[in-house]
């Protein structure tokens, strides 16, 4: 099949990493964000992979041209801000393959059952299938009301709290028809707002519940949470797990860590400790230092005897 990623986010949630960077590439263990959206799908099942992007082209056409990657990756460019639905709707020129397109979102790190997915999409015949994650507080989400048969009567996208008739949220994974996809406005407009609801009317549209795992990895914190599930679940091809963490190819760690993913060739000298941490390739973490919940960029130096709490350190700063 055809999948869309939905990447034209800014990441401005963790800048300064992503200040000149595309947020897709930022490294996830031994991966980039990108390539661990898309592993959640099954690599038989993949023909081509449109990229929807609107920030870091450049480098992201660059990563594509030089990736080895085991799929056809093409980008769909947005010139402005589209939303979800515009973004859909403009990637259609670049789809080839025939049946329903998954549209995945680029900052989820999930188990959805991918094969599942089809095939429920295909026993319903739904026109639209979405994968669903149970949370405790369902007002941030797009919400799902399930019947028994596996379809869902009604979506209701970030109700106010209490409003909410469900605790299953639409979980950033889905599966729809190609003539609906036709049918869509290239116009700015939300897939979530505006498609999804009158799908649900019409009983067009079926769900999925799955369990495991499901992270938004576009804030520091989820960033890091995305980087403890991938280590748990090892979501690595490289490196070493020592613990509860992760240790890239060449890294040294002479301190203390936990929770924590270490990049290729960093260096965590005596006496530092690290918890829940992600620091990236190459860099340097002083004697004694104490970093907690923090992302180190790559390349940075943190100097001995520093502490530091919750902090984004961008890509070769030395504080």
């Amino acid at each position: 099949m055809d999948v869309i990623v939905l990447a034209g986010g800014f990441g401005t949630r963790l800048r300064p990493w992503t200040e000149g960077r595309a947020k897709p590439l930022l490294p996830l263990l031994d991966k980039t964000l990108l390539e661990r959206v898309v592993e959640v799908v099954p690599s038989e099942m993949v023909d081509r992979v449109v990229v929807a992007a609107g920030y870091g082209i450049d480098e992201m056409e660059s990563f594509l041209a030089g990736a080895s990657l085991p799929y056809e990756t093409v980008l769909s460019i947005e010139d402005e801000a589209m939303g979800t639905g515009g973004a859909v709707a403009l990637a259609r020129q670049h789809l080839r393959g025939e049946g329903p397109v998954l549209v995945l979102n680029g900052d989820l790190i999930s188990s959805v059952d991918v094969t599942a997915l089809a095939a429920h999409h295909a026993a319903t015949g739904a026109k639209a299938t979405l994968s669903l994650w149970q949370v405790e507080d369902p007002s941030r989400f797009g919400v799902c009301e399930l019947d028994g048969s596996g379809m869902i009567g009604r979506f209701q996208e970030k109700p106010q709290p209490g409003t909410e008739f469900s605790n299953l949220i639409n979980a950033g994974c889905y599966l729809i028809e190609r003539d609906i996809l036709s049918g869509l406005s290239e116009d700015r407009h939300s897939m979530e707002r505006e498609v999804f609801p009158e799908l649900a009317e019409s009983g067009d549209m079926a769900g999925l519940a799955f369990t495991g795992y499901f992270v938004d990895a576009g804030t520091p914190e989820s960033f890091i949470e995305a980087a403890q599930v991938c280590i748990a679940n090892d979501r690595h091809d490289t490196g070493q797990v020592h613990g509860d963490c992760w240790l890239g190819d060449g890294s040294v760690c002479s301190g203390d860590a936990t929770g924590s993913a270490i990049g290729a060739g960093s260096v965590i000298e005596q006496g530092a400790a690290l918890v829940d941490c992600v620091v990236l390739d190459g860099a340097r973490i002083g004697a004694r230092a104490k970093l907690t919940r923090c992302l180190v960029g790559e390349g940075a130096t943190i100097s001995g005897d520093s502490e530091l709490s919750e902090q984004v350190i961008g890509h070769d700063a030395s504080i």
